[in-house]
């Protein structure tokens, strides 16, 4: 336990000690939930579903936690190419500790950079529903954060250079993203997509923060936590035997 602590504190230290990049990562964000949440406010207003700011601000911070998370995962493709993987791997250490540490530091990331979210959230006109919820929406970003960030382990753990990375992004993350319901209600949708959707985990965990902080429901809360906790099993298992594979 003593070396997945190192590593999660590594992992943490790696990504808190630029300013510069905490900042910067809240540019998307901020760019969606002001250009979509004034933008499409008033059309939205009209179809009688009230305020989008309030229904697309959980959306925004469920992308928040899922871009962050992915990418520190997918950050082992540059410790493999400057050689800190190859230090961190000959370490007398169990490559499952290994793999845990890394991604529950990039997940931790993840979550402090939603926290911040919800801040700018806030100070944009989003209000929660009930204060006593707030600390049940963390714990679906922490599901999403440990999702996604196990999910980008297995892709780096795969992946050989930073040639593939748009692959995964325009194919995998990006549609993750845009079929999570974060941008749209999941109600009345086309049979296709409304399966789609159901089969996108962020659908789950976007679901669980809107229904913590706006009231909102379509799959229900226990459905949203089991299906994220199983989903993160999955991906931790598959993470962590695709990472116990890499080849030095």
């Amino acid at each position: 336990m003593s070396a997945i602590y190192i590593l999660w504190l590594r992992e943490l230290r790696r990504y808190t000690r630029s300013r510069a990049q905490l900042v910067a990562s809240l540019g998307q964000p901020l760019l969606y939930l002001l250009a979509l949440g004034f933008g499409l406010g008033p059309v939205f207003q009209k179809a009688g579903q009230g305020s989008y700011l309030q229904f697309v601000a959980p959306g925004v911070i469920a992308m928040t936690v899922l871009f962050t998370a992915v990418f520190s995962g997918i950050a082992l493709l540059w410790d493999r190419q400057f050689g800190f993987l190859k230090e961190t791997l000959v370490a007398p250490v169990p490559r499952l500790q290994v793999m845990i540490g890394k991604t529950l530091g990039g997940a931790t990331v993840a979550i402090l950079q939603g926290v911040l979210v919800i801040i700018v959230c806030l100070i944009a006109g989003f209000r929660p529903v009930s204060a006593a919820k707030l600390p049940f929406a963390v714990v679906f970003m922490i599901l999403i954060a440990v999702v996604f960030a196990a999910l980008g382990t297995a892709i780096g753990s795969v992946l050989q250079d930073m040639q593939g990375f748009q692959l995964i992004m325009n194919f995998l993350v990006m549609p993750i993203f845009f079929l999570s319901g974060a941008l749209f209600p999941l109600d009345n949708l086309p049979s296709i997509l409304s399966v789609i959707t159901r089969l996108d985990p962020l659908s789950y965990g976007v679901d669980g923060l809107r229904t913590m902080l706006v009231g909102i429901s379509a799959f229900g809360p226990a459905a949203d936590l089991i299906i994220l906790a199983a989903v993160g099993a999955l991906f931790l298992g598959i993470g962590s035997y695709l990472f116990s594979k890499i080849q030095l």
